[in-house]
Parts: structure tokens; sequence; C-alpha cells
């Protein structure tokens, strides 16, 4: 029987989780501002997909191994602190570097370092949250995680705005914009603080059977066993999770056009920048950061109201009315021409964020065994990931063959792009299933992701929990 844990404070979960404050305004930093670095350093908007491939499959390679790793490891640090303060450190420097790259492919390897570095301090995160809280406290854990998430990304789209408040101005000698610079370089002291916050301010329960877990260590070497089981679930997936993928598929396929194309959009089609090296493409940039950043915050208020909603109705009309708002949101970006209402778009994607989030997977947790919720969870972010891949190997050539590759307008037809991807998953998830109507008991899906941590997220964002899989709802 698993020994009942002490009960936490509110300032015992903040202190656990502010680390994520630090790993969002990584991820917050180089979402924003990656592409405009590329093409500050000479990459036109065809290469921009393969430069970014460095996201989906680190994330496919290093979260599985560290996440596997940090289950069988125990020290003085613990458990989970030894991979976030490596990833910290790692992943601080990478940012620290990163706007003083003076080549591309200088940049895009350090990009490379960077999200492996995140991954590594990432994934171990949401297992602190089952090794540190009982269940009951579980769901203010991921919610403490989610509020941290959207006050890092807030901070990462603000940062190179405010520096130009302040009045920096000029660029480095490779054309990367100071306020940029000076941001990333913060950033990276944002991120070492924060998670070495959590790493001094935080233990961890040492196994509560050593022996057994010293066994356990023992018996779970090799992948052999874990890719059996990965195959097997494959095959026999159920109905409602096949009804999901392509939902999945066209949502993130609708993002990943977002998050890499965006900015030089905002930058090309609303502030008129005729190349990179501009200073109305820096203002653009800026800009668009700052825009992005009312997702996040949107997100974050949003979230709380989409259990009730849900509740009312089903969580697959709810979730096809904010994919609308977000289609909506991408779309609305041709018509735009005051910067200011670029952040009504976002807001309208920040809708769509919120329910991206959590209704994909409160719908899906019901239709699963909870014995086998780990691996499904897990195989469920292929559907992630493999677009992210596909989208990075396919969409330079789409755009250097349809659109052209000197196209100043190219970045803003990917956006739109990813507004008809995100129409499509709306009306694909109405065709879904949700044969949910009691309660997933959460325990359940933290042991079956406990058994086999083998799949990362695969996103550019972590996904937080708004505690859905827990609110009961109508059978639709």
């Amino acid at each position: 029987m698993t020994q009942q844990k002490p009960r936490l404070s509110f300032w015992q979960i903040w202190n656990m989780s502010f680390g994520f404050l630090g790993i969002q305004f990584g991820w917050g930093l180089q979402l924003g501002n990656m592409s405009a670095i590329y093409e500050k350093l000479g990459a036109n908007p065809d290469q921009l997909p393969i430069l970014w491939l460095a996201a989906p499959l680190t994330g496919l390679i290093v979260q599985p191994i560290v996440g596997s790793m940090s289950d069988r490891t125990w020290g003085p640090l613990g458990r989970r602190r030894p991979y976030f303060l490596v990833g910290a450190l790692l992943a601080s420097g990478a940012l620290f570097f990163m706007p003083t790259s003076s080549s591309l492919w200088m940049a895009a390897g350090l990009l490379w370092i960077l999200d492996a570095s995140i991954n590594i301090s990432m994934e171990p995160f949401r297992a602190f949250v089952a090794d540190k809280l009982n269940t009951d406290q579980r769901t203010a854990g991921f919610v403490m995680q989610s509020f941290f998430i959207g006050l890092g990304a807030t901070f990462a789209g603000w940062l190179p705005l405010a520096f130009r408040y302040f009045g920096v101005t000029g660029n480095t000698p490779s054309g990367i914009p100071l306020t940029i610079k000076y941001a990333f370089q913060l950033g990276a002291l944002a991120f070492l603080l924060a998670v070495l916050w959590t790493v001094f301010t935080s233990k961890e329960y040492p196994p509560e059977d050593m022996e057994a877990f010293n066994r356990m260590k023992r018996e779970k070497r090799g992948l052999g066993a874990g890719l059996a089981e990965i195959f097997s679930a494959l095959r026999e997936m159920p109905t409602t999770m096949r009804q999901l993928a392509p939902v999945q598929i066209c949502t993130w396929l609708g993002l990943f056009c977002m998050w890499l194309f965006y900015v030089p959009a905002v930058a090309r089609h609303v502030f008129n920048a005729p190349d990179a090296r501009t200073e109305a493409y820096t203002r653009g940039v800026e800009w668009g950061g700052f825009a992005m950043s009312f997702m996040n915050i949107t997100c974050f208020a949003v979230a709380f109201l989409l259990p009730k909603l849900a509740a009312a109705t089903s969580r697959k009309t709810v979730h096809a009315i904010c994919l609308v708002f977000g289609a909506a949101g991408l779309l609305s970006i041709y018509f735009i021409r005051d910067p200011w209402m670029l952040v009504l778009s976002m807001i309208s994607v920040g809708i769509a964020w919120a329910s991206i989030l959590s209704m994909p997977y409160a719908i899906l947790s019901g239709a699963l065994p909870a014995a086998r919720m780990g691996v499904y969870m897990g195989v469920f972010n292929f559907f992630i990931v493999i677009p992210e891949i596909v989208q990075a190997l396919t969409f330079g050539p789409i755009i250097r063959n349809v659109f052209g590759a000197d196209n100043p307008r190219s970045s803003l037809y990917v956006v739109l792009i990813g507004g008809v991807f995100m129409l499509l998953a709306a009306l694909l998830v109405m065709r879904v299933s949700d044969v949910a109507d009691e309660d997933v008991p959460e325990r359940a899906v933290i042991r079956g992701d406990e058994h086999i941590p083998l799949i990362p997220q695969g996103s550019a964002q972590p996904v937080p929990s708004t505690g859905l899989i827990d609110e009961p709802t109508r059978r639709s």
C-alpha cells in the first residue's frame, strides 16, 4: 500500500513548481524569436522549417531517455532534481550564447543544444508532482505549473519590447537586434535561477522500499519490453483514440505554422518590412512576440472556465468551438494592419490553446484502460511530434515551389494555412465519440505514466493539466 505523503502548503507547491517559470521563459524566447534570428543571419523563409527540426527530434529522443533514467535514479539531490539542474545549466548557456551567433549554422547548433537541455529539465517536472503530492493535491500542483507556464511565456514575449521602451537600440555584428540579445541573456539568468530555486527549496522522498527499487532498476534494463508494449498499444488502439488522431495532427500542424511563421509574418505584413535587416523588421519581431504573449495570458484565464462549459454541453463541442476561435485568430491576420489588432487575434488563438492543452486528453482518458494509461498517453503524443517532423521536412520545398523562395508574403501564407488546418480540426472533432461519462482516477493516470515513461510530450510547449481529467462530463 502506498504511504500517505504529508500535505504541502501553498508555498511548498509554489517552490516545487517555480522552475517551470524558467523553463517556459526559455521556450517563449525560442518560439518568439528563433525564426527572426535565422532570417537575420540570412535564412530564407523556405529554410525555416528544416532549421526548426531540432525541437521535435530532441523531444522524441531526449525526453523518454531522461524520463526512464530519472525513474531509476536516487542520490544526494534525489531523483528528479539532478536532471533539473543539469538541464538548466546547459540551457542557460545555450540561451546566453544564442544571440551572439555569427552564422546560421552556429544558431542552429545552439538550438539543438537548447532544445535538448530544456527537455532534460522539463520531463522530470511532470513526475515530480506525482512524487511529491497526494492525489487530492495534484490538481493544485498542475494548476500551479500552468500558472508559471503562462507567466514565463508572457515575460518572454514582453522582454524585447521592454528593452526597446527603455532605449535599447542597435544590432550585434551579425545583425541580431540588441533587444533580442539582452532578452535571451536575461532569460538565461532567469532560467537558471528559477530552476535553482526549486532544486534548493524542495526535497524529495526516497523510495519506500529501497530493495524493491534496486530490483526494479535491474529488471528494467533494455528497451525490449517497452517497445513490445508500444507496438501492442498501437495494434489495440481504442476507437476514440483513432478518431482523435487526425484532430491532433491538423491542430498541431496549424500551431507549428503559427510558431514558425507568425513573427516574420507580422514584421513583413503589418510593419511592411522589405527585408530582415531593416528597422521595421526588428520592430515587427518585437511586437509579434508581445502579441503572442496574450495567447498565453488568455490560455491561463480561460482554462479554468472549460470544465464548467464542458459539463454544460460536451467536451468535443467545447473543443470544436475553441478551435474555430483559433482558426479565426490566424486567418484574421490577413486583414490586420493595426499592430494592436494583433493582440485580439492572439487572444482568439489563446482560447484554442487552452482547449488544446486539455480537452483532447480529457476525451481520450475516458476511453483508455487505466492499467495502460501511460503507454496510450505516450502513443497519443506521436500525433504531435510526427506532424512537426513532417512539416519541418516538407514545408521548405512547398514554400519554395508554390510561393517562391524570395516571396516576402510566404510567411503570411503559411500562417493562413495554419488557420485552415485548425478549422479542419474543428470539423473533425465532431465525429469523435466521447465515451467517458465517469470519473477517471488521477492516480491511475499518474501510475500509468510512471510505469512506462517512454514518450515525450512532443510539443514546443509543455502541456499543463487543468484538472479536466478529474471533471465528470456528460456523454456526447
